[in-house]
């Protein structure tokens, strides 16, 4: 109790929502059978009290004995007592199983998101994995909290039928009857609520997605005139989401009131038979008081019971959407245990034949964009290819993300200060070099060095964006640096800057720009030019030009070269 289990989660068992749930309470079985334990004494601490109320009237008040009156208050007393110790405990340990379970898918989500990295995306939509790391988790815990108060509740309506049976077998009966029929009665009622449920969730993560949309793109929505479009879309997407909403509360609705008018056809039931046998002399005053108590307990236990068939319902629905994120694999294993400690080598890519000479910057130019990104995906290790590194091949190194840094304009910044943002464990020297390098002191300059970045920068322009994103990248300092468009949203003057910069600040390091921009060409020390996925020349940039038809029209864009 005095520290979550914020260890290794261990491995799940994610073959489907029940099994994962029950791995879950397995995992934390001990607070769990605390919690059940301390809920059945609080439940039969509660039962008792009826008992204990009719004993006081039939053994004190009835017989008018003063002894034993005090003696019943005595016992009732000591019945609230231990409901309020049981209680507090138990509701500690209900948190608890909350917080536990809670914490432990997110610590699984963020750890399979991690493993996952760039296969993530492809796969499961942003809104997805927000909703499961928000509105799911909490579904979750919630079915590990109603254990505790559903076991109660269970030794509870069972300690009830037993004393009824007991005292007046009829009404035992009647209440063993009872609740099997309430259950079954109430049950085809749960499938309905489930698939609302589901469809509810899907609904909730396809809105959130596109919310997130919204909110990236506002800048260029608003420049392009789309706002009303993009508003009308998400409107409608929001109604259906409001509709489904609708239908899971229609559902919801129909067993919360199964979950009260059940049980309280069968109190009624219970207290007219009790006020039967009592006028018959069948049973005591203090009788028929103590079962009109049991009737009147009985609606908490029986609405505990349907609380958490609707609390598993939303958990087993929401365990699903978790088990969906863990069974995707990864795209790339990264298995290797290589780590050469030589001197870098060429850096070779087999497939389209470029070849990276070590210490110079070498720009790939690609007739077509996405050539020269699949260029960079595979140097960089994020889609299978034959690459190798110093002779040896790339999928055997262990530290591929310590050697190769892969900078693309999806790349997101993140809050906090700027100067975290940029470099959270790099030198203040490197992180102004760097700063420099990628034409960024202006921005610096304007919001200061620990102005507070929002998420996404969504505070700055496209261009100041790219340029922080470059400056992040740069002062990472990697052995190996691959940089793709790192100027398509800058004005002229600033990428001749850049241009310029960017050569002096990797100087001796190995460095790839993926770029049709002529300025950035044009200062490197070596330029490939790629067409359908391929080498097809090499050379200087000016010389290309001369000799090259196909790279001068894809880097001048067909205009006439002075």
């Amino acid at each position: 109790m005095k520290s979550l289990p914020v260890a290794d989660p261990g491995t799940p068992d994610h073959r489907s929502p029940a099994r994962y749930l029950g791995w879950l309470a397995r995992t934390q079985a001990r607070s769990i059978i605390a919690g059940a334990l301390l809920g059945v004494v609080w439940m039969l601490s509660q039962a008792l009290m009826p008992a204990a109320i009719g004993r006081a009237i039939d053994a004190g008040v009835a017989a008018k004995d003063g002894t034993a009156l005090l003696t019943w208050a005595a016992v009732l007393a000591g019945l609230g007592a231990v409901q309020a110790a049981s209680g507090v405990t138990r509701h500690r340990f209900a948190v608890f199983n909350w917080l536990a379970a809670a914490y432990r898918t997110v610590q699984l989500v963020v750890r399979q998101s991690t493993r996952l990295g760039a296969t993530l995306p492809k796969r499961l939509s942003t809104g997805e994995v927000v909703s499961v790391g928000v509105a799911d988790v909490a579904h979750i815990g919630d079915a590990m909290d109603i254990l505790s108060r559903g076991s109660g509740a269970v030794v509870a309506i069972v300690a009830v039928a037993g004393i009824l049976l007991a005292a007046s077998p009829p009404l035992g009966l009647v209440v063993l009857i009872g609740v099997p029929v309430i259950l079954a009665v109430a049950a085809p009622l749960l499938r309905p609520y489930r698939e609302r449920e589901q469809r509810h969730r899907e609904l909730v993560g396809e809105l959130n997605s596109r919310a997130t949309d919204l909110v990236a793109g506002l800048r260029v929505l608003r420049g392009i005139g789309g706002e009303d479009l993009f508003a009308g879309r998400y409107r409608a997407e929001s109604q259906r989401v409001r509709q489904a909403g609708v239908n899971v509360a229609r559902a919801e609705s129909r067993l919360t009131g199964a979950e009260t008018l059940l049980p309280g056809l069968l109190i009624a039931l219970v207290t007219w038979l009790g006020a039967r046998f009592a006028a018959e002399g069948t049973i005591t005053p203090g009788e028929l008081v103590a079962f009109y108590g049991y009737a009147v307990f009985l609606i908490h236990p029986l609405k505990t019971i349907g609380e958490a068939a609707s609390k598993l319902t939303k958990a087993h629905v929401a365990a699903g959407r978790v088990i969906r994120l863990l069974d995707i694999e990864p795209e790339i294993r990264h298995t290797g245990t290589a780590r050469p400690d030589g001197p870098p080598g060429d850096l070779v890519d087999v497939a389209s034949g470029l070849v990276v000479r070590p210490g110079q910057l070498t720009a790939v130019a690609a007739s077509d964009p996405r050539d020269a990104q699949a260029v960079a995906d595979r140097l960089g290790r994020y889609a299978e290819g034959d690459v190798t590194y110093g002779g040896l091949p790339l999928r055997d190194f262990a530290d591929v993300r310590e050697r190769i840094l892969v900078a693309v304009n999806e790349d997101r910044l993140f809050s906090g200060p700027l100067h975290e943002s940029l470099s959270p464990a790099g030198s203040p020297a490197g992180l102004k070099a760097a700063v420099a390098a990628a034409n960024a002191e202006d921005i610096v300059e304007a919001v200061g060095w620990d102005a507070h970045v929002v998420e996404a920068g969504r505070e700055f322009s496209g261009g100041q964006q790219q340029r922080l994103r470059l400056a992040r990248a740069l002062a990472a300092d990697p052995e190996v640096l691959v940089l793709v468009e790192p100027t398509s949203a800058v004005d002229a003057h600033t990428e001749a800057r850049v241009a310029d910069r960017l050569a002096a600040a990797r100087a001796g390091r190995t460095t790839v720009v993926c770029t049709t921009s002529p300025l950035l060409l044009d200062r490197a020390d070596h330029v490939v030019f790629v067409d359908g996925g391929a080498v097809v020349a090499e050379g200087r940039h000016r010389g290309l030009l001369e000799t090259e038809p196909r790279y001068a029209a894809t880097v001048t864009r067909g205009e006439t070269v002075g």
